[in-house]
């Protein structure tokens, strides 16, 4: 019965008489190479993998299982071969919490979550700031509030990842714009974590954590190399300073044990260079600003933004995550009808692209699609007094 209802459908879709439409999608163009299948959390895992052995480092991922991140765990867990270390805690706050100890050890520690994992970590994403350590936070953004609809995708966490901790609180934050992308930027957030000595938040979300695409596998041998020189004794005849920084503003990152660099860290506030307990409001208003320019003064390690058409015109439309690909078939499909449209795709969301404000006065109009009620839309109006709708 099963065989003939199946041919029975399969008849009346050929020859059913009902589509008024026919379409045919041609084959793909894609570079020469080896090509696999892969989802956005594939390759988020494989990415933080990569980065790890690019830096010479173990992975110590601790997470708390949560829709639609759990795959993430999931891949991590069976790839110990690689160096990698999982953890599944017993809670959302505990996970970041061992990722915060981990890197403290001198490991990459990341940790993996979805918007209302976020909220649980925001304090301890705090202590990261305070604590100046390479932490990666991976939020694979589904719909809320609250519970809210865990198998469905939004990209409403942008201002919660921007502003959702307490006090002046500066975090680096990078958005994939697809699945293969996914492992471009989990680098990407290593090697900014890394060198600046900060947490760093990767965006995703569920369509792209679950989606796939073929994944054009790249040469490792290309891949740039993530720095990471650890002091080994203090500076000749004075004690160890661990918030003694570098050009970038970054601190040092000593490794428990190493003798001579004891030092003490935690979320009180510390003072300049020392990194003992300083209530002072001066040292603190000075700290503050220091975090501040840190963040504002990081250097992208991918690209910022993703251009589609020329950079002058009518309309921009301006996206970023998981959207790139619905908004860039779009406006190929309107340059072909005639339409002076290009898009703008903002990989790079704090601190945002410096020429982003110059190139969007090029154009006459500024549309900004999201899967929210218009997040990108307030942060660029605010940042660059462009009237995007």
């Amino acid at each position: 019965a099963n065989t003939e209802v199946l041919k029975a459908g399969y008849h009346f879709g050929e020859t059913t008489e009902l589509f008024a439409e026919h379409y045919q999608v041609p084959k793909a163009r894609l570079a020469p190479g080896k090509y696999r299948k892969i989802t956005g959390n594939e390759a988020t895992a494989i990415g933080m993998i990569t980065a790890a052995h690019l830096a010479g480092k173990q992975l110590v991922y601790c997470s708390y299982p949560i829709t639609p991140a759990s795959d993430i765990l999931h891949y991590l867990a069976a790839e110990k071969n690689y160096d990698v270390t999982t953890f599944q805690a017993e809670d959302e706050i505990a996970a970041i919490g061992a990722a915060i100890g981990a890197s403290f050890g001198g490991a990459l520690g990341a940790t993996g979550t979805s918007g209302p994992g976020i909220a649980l970590k925001a304090e301890a994403i705090g202590l990261a700031v305070m604590t100046e350590l390479p932490v990666v936070i991976v939020d694979v953004q589904r719909g809320g509030p609250s519970t809210g609809l865990p198998t469905k995708t939004e990209q409403a966490d942008l201002l919660q990842v921007l502003y959702g901790r307490n006090g002046e609180c500066p975090v680096p934050v990078i958005a994939a714009c697809s699945p293969s992308d996914c492992f471009n930027a989990a680098i990407e957030a290593f090697s900014i974590a890394t060198r600046y000595m900060t947490p760093v938040i990767l965006l995703t979300d569920g369509y792209l954590a679950n989606g796939s695409e073929p994944w054009l596998l790249p040469d490792v041998n290309k891949l740039p190399r993530i720095q990471i020189d650890h002091p080994t004794q203090p500076n000749a005849g004075t004690a160890y300073m661990p918030y003694k920084r570098d050009e970038s503003l970054a601190r040092p990152w000593a490794i428990p044990g190493t003798p001579g660099l004891e030092h003490r860290l935690g979320g009180l506030e510390k003072q300049d260079v020392t990194g003992n307990v300083n209530y002072e409001p001066a040292n603190h208003e000075h700290m503050v600003r220091l975090r501040a320019a840190k963040v504002a003064g990081i250097q992208p390690a991918g690209h910022d933004v993703l251009w589609t058409g020329p950079e002058k015109g009518d309309v921009l439309i301006v996206g970023w995550g998981g959207t790139y690909g619905a908004i860039k078939a779009a406006t190929l499909e309107l340059r072909k009808q005639g339409v002076q449209v290009s898009s703008a795709h903002v990989r790079y969301l704090n601190p945002l692209p410096e020429r982003l404000g110059d190139m969007m006065r090029e154009f006459k109009r500024v549309l900004i699609p999201e899967l929210n009620l218009g997040q990108l839309r307030s942060l660029l109006r605010n940042r660059f007094l462009v009237d995007a709708k």
